[in-house]
């Protein structure tokens, strides 16, 4: 297994894309994409990798226990293909996310299928001309031209405007997944002409598999009597680098068990958010996501994350990091939440951020925010 370390310049994501078109096509030996701060000990990358691998990317998950997932080059060729197939066929890609996780890596296959070289957002921060630089190569080839954001990424955009958002609309299709998007800058990057395609996946199925609730084609999407969202179909990893009972526990069945709730209307996929974040307060059982949602309905509110942070008295409190326009009552949106969903489901508090912290590609750090919450606030 070779690891490759990848810090996001041009010549890192050359040598990746190298890598990986062997990898893919040629059968050549298994790529670990690694990013700078990023261990490498844990893979083992000394052994051989598990067969039939192509690429093993490290991820915390949600838990962050670090974990090798697994990704055949079938799994990764068939991703890509349905992609381009949902989209309107193979195209010019720019790379604005990391190389080293899924959503990045998925840019450079696409690429590779594509017969194009990626356009690439070097590293050094996300801003609006920097992201126009990047864009123009892609933009002036011929054919669709795609890009893939994170939503903290496609929100900046949208509040920056000019040059970048026109950069943007320029796009045959941005997808944005990683995280949950606020059904408000959706509508946002819609009205504005954005060409935007929410997705849901993980590295576990090679990247997105449900594109705007609707699963690729040959994905198959099952909730279990517990509400919980189980994949299927061509696009999955075959298991974890060195763990077979977590593999077996994961992976059985022919289906990947994920511990996010969802809900199946006419064969489009709502996801719901993840059952281990419910927060039970006081005997009451509030839905984090369920409490997201309500937040960011909200017409000065652009992010919001809930979390349980313990309590002596009601076992754990529900509690809110909200991103909101300058002068938001938080008194407000507290009241907008108990109209909704009840008493028991009110932040407290209800504490304003300038940004929600991140990890990997953007998903929201919840053990960041679940430690802000818990602190102290310094009057």
């Amino acid at each position: 297994m070779r690891t490759l370390m990848v810090d996001g310049g041009p010549d890192s994501i050359r040598d990746l894309t190298d890598t990986l078109r062997a990898a893919l096509l040629d059968d050549a030996a298994a790529v670990l994409p690694v990013g700078p701060a990023e261990r490498v000990d844990d893979m083992r990358p000394d052994l051989p990798a598990e067969p039939g691998t192509a690429v093993v990317l490290r991820t915390s998950g949600s838990t962050g226990a670090p974990k090798g997932v697994l990704l055949s080059a079938g799994a990764l060729i068939a991703s890509a293909e349905a992609t381009h197939r949902r989209l309107g066929g193979p195209g010019g890609w720019l790379l604005a996310m990391p190389a080293h996780h899924i959503a990045g890596v998925q840019v450079i296959v696409r690429s590779v299928l594509a017969g194009t070289p990626p356009g690439v957002l070097p590293g050094g921060g996300f801003t609006g001309d920097r992201f126009v630089a990047a864009a123009a190569d892609v933009l002036g080839m011929s054919g669709p031209r795609y890009t893939a954001l994170v939503p903290t990424q496609l929100t900046r955009l949208l509040a920056e405007g000019g040059a970048a958002l026109s950069a943007l609309r320029s796009f045959d299709a941005v997808l944005v997944g990683g995280a949950a998007t606020a059904p408000a800058t959706l509508a946002r990057a819609r009205d504005a002409g954005v060409a935007v395609v929410t997705t849901y996946g993980m590295t576990e199925t090679a990247g997105g598999c449900v594109y705007d609730g609707v699963p690729l084609d040959g994905v198959q999407v099952r909730l279990t009597g517990q509400g919980l969202i189980d994949l299927g179909g061509p696009t999955l990893a075959h298991g974890y680098r060195l763990a077979p009972a977590e593999t077996a526990a994961a992976f059985g069945g022919g289906w990947f068990h994920t511990a996010d709730l969802g809900s199946l209307v006419h064969g489009r996929l709502e996801v719901l958010g993840r059952a281990d974040d419910i927060i039970n307060t006081g005997g009451e059982k509030v839905s984090p996501g369920a409490v997201e949602r309500v937040l960011v309905a909200h017409p000065a509110v652009s992010e919001a994350c809930v979390v349980g942070v313990p309590d002596a008295e009601w076992g754990h409190r529900v509690t809110a990091a909200v991103v909101a326009a300058p002068g938001t009552d938080p008194a407000e949106l507290a009241s907008v939440v108990r109209v909704e969903l009840g008493p028991h489901a009110v932040p407290r508090p209800i504490r304003l951020v300038p940004e929600l912290p991140l990890r990997g590609p953007g998903k929201i750090d919840r053990t960041a925010v679940t430690a802000l919450l818990a602190a102290p606030i310094d009057r």
